[in-house]
C-alpha cells in the first residue's frame, strides 16, 4: 500500500483566505490561519499556499505573512505568489516553508528554476503550471492568475521545466477550477507521460473517487481547493478533508 499525498490549496487574496471558479468569481472562505489549524488537526499530509495577487501586482512574497501562516503549521507547506529570485527563495525557506512554488518567474526566467535546484535540491522546488483551453490552438500554458496567455504548450513546458530542475510539477486546469466536475483526465495524462519527477494534479475534485482517477490517470499526487473549503451544494464554507480511513480504503490501495 502506497501513501498518495492529497493536498489542500489555499488561495490568497488581500490577506484572506478565497475560492474560485475558473479562476474568477472569488468567494472569501475565511482567514488562513484558521484554515491551516483545521488542517493541522486533520492530518493533512501538506498544504500548498499561493498568493494570486502577487506577480499581478509587480510584487514580492509578504514574507511577514508567510512566517505568520508557517507558524502554525505543523505539516509540510508550499509557498507560492510573486517568487523572482534566490534571496526571495532563501527568505522563504528561512520562515519555515519547506517548497517553493514557481509560476510565472518559471516562464519568463526558466534559469531561476536551475539556480534554486542547485542551490537548494530539486526536491524543494515546484513549478506551478496552469492550462486553460483553445477550441483553436488546444491547450496552453496562462500566468497571472489565468490572464496571460503564454502561447507555451503544457506538455513541452512541463518537460522544459524537469530538465531545468524542477522536483516537481503543480498542473491546474483553470477550465475546472472550482467545477466539481473531476479533473482533467486527459490533460494529466498527456503531461504525466513525457515526466520522470512527480506530478501533482490539480482542478475540479469532488471526492476521493476523482483522486482516484487522477492517480490512474498519471498522476502521482493531487491537490484541491473547493473541495476542502466548501459544502455543497450551495458552497456553504465548511473546512474538511477526507479521513485516513477513506483514504486508506478508497486511494492507497491502488
Amino acid at each position: 500500500m502506497r501513501r498518495i499525498r492529497v493536498i489542500p490549496t489555499l488561495l490568497l487574496h488581500k490577506g484572506g483566505l478565497i475560492k474560485s471558479v475558473t479562476f474568477k468569481d472569488y468567494k472569501y472562505v475565511g482567514d488562513p490561519i484558521n484554515a491551516v489549524k483545521i488542517f493541522n488537526e486533520k492530518e493533512v499530509d501538506e498544504i500548498a499556499v499561493i498568493d494570486i495577487d502577487a506577480s499581478r501586482e509587480k510584487r514580492g512574497p509578504d514574507i511577514k505573512k508567510i512566517a505568520e501562516i508557517a507558524s502554525e503549521a505543523f505539516i509540510p507547506m508550499a509557498y507560492g505568489g510573486g517568487i523572482t529570485s534566490i534571496d526571495q527563495i532563501k527568505s522563504i525557506y528561512y520562515n519555515g516553508i519547506e517548497k517553493v512554488i514557481i509560476n510565472k518567474a518559471a516562464v519568463e526566467t526558466p534559469g531561476l528554476i536551475t539556480k534554486a535546484a542547485k542551490l537548494f535540491g530539486s526536491q524543494s522546488v515546484m513549478v506551478s503550471i496552469d492550462v486553460k483551453k483553445s477550441f483553436i490552438k488546444g491547450s496552453r500554458v496562462y500566468t497571472d492568475n489565468g490572464k496571460t496567455n503564454t502561447g507555451l504548450s503544457p506538455i513541452d513546458f512541463a518537460k522544459q521545466m524537469e530538465d531545468a530542475g524542477a522536483g516537481e510539477i503543480l498542473l491546474t486546469s483553470i477550465d475546472k477550477d472550482g467545477s466539481f466536475e473531476g479533473y482533467d483526465y486527459e490533460l494529466i495524462q498527456k503531461v504525466s507521460s513525457v515526466l520522470n519527477i512527480p506530478l501533482i494534479a490539480c482542478g475540479g475534485a469532488s471526492g476521493v473517487e476523482d483522486f482516484k482517477k487522477a492517480i490512474q490517470s498519471g498522476a502521482s499526487a493531487v491537490a484541491a481547493g473547493s473541495m476542502f473549503v466548501f459544502q455543497r451544494p450551495h458552497r456553504a464554507v465548511l473546512i474538511s478533508y477526507p479521513s485516513q480511513q477513506a483514504l486508506k480504503d478508497q486511494l492507497y490501495n491502488l
